[in-house]
């Protein structure tokens, strides 16, 4: 809802003339839910800037939240929630915080004695503040999936970590459920390691995969194809007895890529074929 140029003018002005207030009241309103997680100063510290920018938007001529006199007032309103997400607040608190305003608002411009034209202002002040509150929820969430995404991601290179066992031999330990985007970081974090290191072999152990079907077989064997590519020899190995079964029951074929029931005996093997435990020594 879009502000009149005077109902606009009246609040930049009350936002200036009583600013300190306006500014302590609000903060001790946006904290009080927060049950203690964030304290009066900081509520402050955040609400302040927020309080500066609206300032500067109305002596621009602001009047609804779209127009470019409020662009600086978005930037900051994203960045408030960007913070209260990395916090771990949630949206319905970092939006809360927004809707204290009108409170400090009620009081302060003392609506409560009943003037006409202040009670009109302040349905219309309320409404502005409506809309900041939801841009400032809408933002949450778009920093939340964000955050959660780079979350993902860094679970995803963790849970796949290439490591040296041997002169010119890596391993990809794989431990749980292998799926197509986890498949792609195995890929690609053993591919850079093959070219990191100029290791010949690499192991691809799969004890920790609880179970092998024909997605994670075929996952596996485009890994192994990848690597070839990149002129390195892949073993497979922790092939227990049920996992043996399971492969043979589906009919998957490993073709001529050598396999082994653990990893030790993966490394004895890279370690025999090629030679690579003198270039050690």
């Amino acid at each position: 809802m879009a502000l009149k140029a005077e109902q606009s003018e009246r609040l930049g002005r009350l936002l200036s003339e009583r600013s300190e207030k306006v500014s302590k009241r609000w903060a001790e309103v946006a904290a009080a839910p927060l049950k203690g997680r964030l304290t009066v100063a900081e509520s402050g510290r955040q609400t302040t800037e927020l309080q500066v920018q609206l300032q500067k938007s109305f002596s621009d001529g602001a009047t609804h939240l779209d127009g470019p006199q409020t662009a600086e007032l978005r930037a900051v309103l994203t960045e408030f929630s960007r913070g209260r997400a990395r916090q771990g607040f949630t949206a319905t608190e970092t939006a809360t915080s927004i809707f204290a305003l009108k409170t400090a608002l009620y009081e302060i411009g003392e609506v409560e004695k009943g003037d006409e034209k202040a009670l009109r202002d302040y349905v219309a002040w309320s409404a502005f503040i409506d809309e900041l509150g939801l841009f400032t929820f809408e933002a949450f969430s778009r920093a939340r999936e964000h955050i959660i995404t780079e979350q993902s991601e860094q679970l995803l290179e963790l849970s796949t970590p290439v490591v040296k066992l041997w002169e010119g031999v890596v391993a990809v330990p794989l431990v749980g459920t292998l799926d197509s985007a986890r498949a792609q970081v195995v890929m690609e974090r053993l591919l850079q390691a093959l070219v990191d290191t100029g290791s010949p072999y690499a192991i691809i152990d799969i004890t920790g995969v609880p179970a092998v079907d024909t997605q994670v077989a075929q996952h596996v064997l485009k890994t192994v194809m990848a690597a070839r590519l990149m002129g390195a020899e892949c073993i497979i190995s922790g092939i227990r007895p049920q996992i043996a079964q399971t492969i043979v029951a589906l009919g998957i074929e490993f073709g001529d890529i050598a396999t082994k029931a653990t990893l030790a005996d993966a490394l004895r093997h890279a370690i025999r074929r090629g030679n690579v435990g003198k270039r050690e020594a």
